[in-house]
C-alpha cells in the first residue's frame, strides 16, 4: 500500500488527476475503472483541465463504469450514466464505443449482471481502477458481505447507502433504487493497479478500519489491503485517525 496524505480536497484532486494522466500517456489504450458519488468529482474536474490545456487525450482508452442503479432510466438525471457524461465524458474525447456500464435499465437485471460479468471476465485485468468507499466501508456497491469472488453483483442497497444518496433524488420526488448492478471485489482485485480516495473527517474512520484491521467480508475495501499496487489517497481529515 502506498499512502499519499494531501492538504485538502484540492490538492488530493491534482495529485489523483496526475496519476491518471500519467497512466493514460504511457498506455493511451488504458482500460480505466471509474467511481461516481461526490468522492470523484474533483477529479474529473481537473482530467477535463488537463484535456483542455495539456492535450490530455481520451480518444484511445476504454471506460468501465463501476455500478449503476437498477429501474432507472439511461437518460434519468440521477442514473451513472448521465453522471458519467454530465461530469467528464461529455468535456474530454472519450469514445462511446468504449464506455461500458452496466444496462440497469434492462428489462431482466440479473441478465444484465451477467451480461456485464462477460464483459469484464472479457477485459481484466482492467488497467487502473478508481474507488471512492462508502461510511460502511462500501467500494463500487458492493455493500458489507458481499462475497469476495464476484465478478459483477446484483445487490441490495443497504438503508444507510440508501439514505446517504437519498440528497441526489430531493428533486425528483423518487426514492432511491433498492437494486443496483455492480462491478465485483473479484474483478477490482484483479486491476494492475487500484486508487482509493477519501476526504473529509467522515471517512476518517471507515478509513482506519479498512486500512489497519483485519480483513473482513463486512469490511469490502478492506480486500484491498495487500494488493501490489494499491495507492491511497486521503486529505489529512480522511487520514486523521490512521496509526502512521
Amino acid at each position: 500500500m502506498n499512502l499519499h496524505i494531501y492538504e485538502n480536497d484540492t490538492a488530493l484532486a491534482r495529485g489523483a488527476a496526475g496519476m491518471v494522466a500519467d497512466a493514460l500517456r504511457s498506455n493511451p489504450t488504458l482500460k480505466l475503472g471509474l467511481p461516481t458519488g461526490s468522492t470523484p468529482l474533483g477529479l474529473y474536474s481537473q482530467l477535463i483541465h488537463l484535456h483542455h490545456t495539456e492535450a490530455l487525450s481520451f480518444a484511445q482508452a476504454s471506460f468501465f463504469n463501476l455500478d449503476e442503479y437498477v429501474g432507472l432510466p439511461r437518460n434519468h438525471p440521477q442514473s451513472f450514466n448521465t453522471y458519467m457524461h454530465r461530469y467528464l465524458y461529455n468535456f474530454v474525447d472519450a469514445n462511446e464505443e468504449r464506455i461500458y456500464i452496466p444496462r440497469g435499465w434492462a428489462e431482466d437485471p440479473a441478465e444484465a449482471t451477467q451480461e456485464y460479468a462477460t464483459l469484464l471476465a472479457q477485459h481484466q485485468p482492467l488497467d487502473l481502477l478508481v474507488l471512492g468507499i462508502g461510511t460502511n466501508g462500501h467500494i463500487g456497491f458492493c455493500e458489507p458481505g458481499t462475497p469476495w469472488d464476484k465478478i459483477c453483483c446484483l445487490v441490495e442497497l443497504l438503508p444507510e447507502t440508501r439514505e446517504a444518496n437519498a440528497r441526489h433524488f430531493a428533486e425528483e420526488s423518487q426514492e432511491v433504487p433498492r437494486l443496483a448492478i455492480t462491478m465485483g471485489i473479484a474483478a477490482m482485485r484483479q486491476a494492475r493497479q487500484v486508487m482509493l480516495l477519501a476526504m473529509g473527517s467522515d471517512k476518517a474512520e471507515i478509513i482506519r478500519q479498512a486500512l489497519q484491521e483485519p480483513q473482513t467480508v463486512d469490511l469490502p475495501a478492506s480486500a484491498l489491503q495487500f494488493h501490489t499496487n494499491f495507492q491511497v489517497l486521503l486529505d489529512q481529515k480522511a487520514a486523521a485517525l490512521l496509526q502512521l
